[in-house]
């Protein structure tokens, strides 16, 4: 890794273990990494709660999460993850302080066919390598347990709600996953390795500008077998075998959503403003100067 490492302070980590159900701290093992990520996915979702508040308000400071210390600090009090970029930098840094030769990586959701060459990544994971096996434990995806990217494709696992499959193509590694807002699925690529946490930062904050998270309530979770989470107005409810549940969620319905199933504080879940319609990815609701956005940016 040619990135330093980073350490979240003690006593933090020795929370986040407690609220993320851990009795002990893990080895930094292939077992270890699979409990840390397993218990990650059923307890810190991919939301974009604060990121709401954040823009509704007109807030010029970094965005929600934008640090490890920002993000725990927010998760162990109010439950609420993060996009993308949040999640996935602070679990690289909660990994990286349990000894985990862990790093930031940039992908690309194509949530477009044959997008245009070019465009810069419009997603952030997190990988672990142990010797020469490198594995993807993402943040956003939510994917159940470390997944090995290999030529062959994992090995055959009994069919959860979150399973993803891993392809090599024109020498990059191609993710199928199923979002929430799109069960039939799409490819994340993964376009580089060890990532400059600077770089990610200066992402992040690009998806100020445009984002499908920046005007509607997005959150995923793992819950037993099945992934539940709301979108575009939305409740949806992925089961194991392959059954979709939606049913609309406004108002108060929507805010006990979010304290019951998801785990919010009240006070934050009260805090998030109403949808309101996300602005179409080609650009053409944007100011002529601002260049037009790449779809699926976080």
């Amino acid at each position: 890794m040619t990135n330093s490492v980073q350490r979240l302070p003690e006593e933090l980590i020795e929370t986040v273990l407690a609220k993320l159900g851990l009795s002990g701290r893990p080895e930094p093992t292939l077992q270890g990494l699979a409990a840390v990520y397993a218990a990650w996915c059923r307890r810190v979702p991919f939301d974009n709660i604060r990121k709401l508040i954040h823009l509704r308000r007109g807030d010029p400071g970094p965005l929600p999460g934008d640090s490890a210390l920002d993000f725990f600090e927010h998760w162990t009090r109010f439950g609420t993850g993060g996009t993308c970029w949040a999640g996935n930098g602070a679990l690289c840094v909660l990994l990286e302080s349990l000894g985990f030769a862990a790093q930031r990586a940039l992908g690309s959701m194509l949530a477009a066919p044959n997008p245009p060459p070019g465009l810069p990544s419009n997603h952030g994971s997190t990988t672990v390598q142990f010797d020469t096996r490198v594995y993807m434990v993402d943040a956003s995806i939510l994917h159940g347990e470390p997944l090995l990217l290999q030529r062959h494709g994992a090995a055959p696992t009994p069919p959860r709600a979150w399973s993803v499959t891993c392809d090599s193509r024109d020498g990059r590694w191609y993710i199928a996953w199923r979002p929430l807002h799109r069960p039939s699925g799409i490819d994340c690529r993964l376009d580089e390795f060890d990532a400059a946490p600077a770089t990610c930062r200066e992402l992040h904050e690009r998806s100020r500008s445009f984002s499908p998270f920046n005007a509607e309530l997005t959150v995923r979770l793992n819950r037993g077998e099945a992934v539940i989470g709301a979108g575009f107005g939305q409740q949806v409810v992925l089961q194991a075998g392959g059954e979709i549940v939606q049913r609309p969620l406004q108002g108060n319905d929507r805010l006990q959503f979010l304290i019951d199933e998801i785990g919010i504080h009240e006070e934050l879940a009260a805090a998030l403003p109403p949808d309101a319609p996300t602005p179409p990815p080609d650009g053409s609701a944007q100011p002529p100067d601002v260049p037009a956005p790449r779809p699926g940016g976080d």
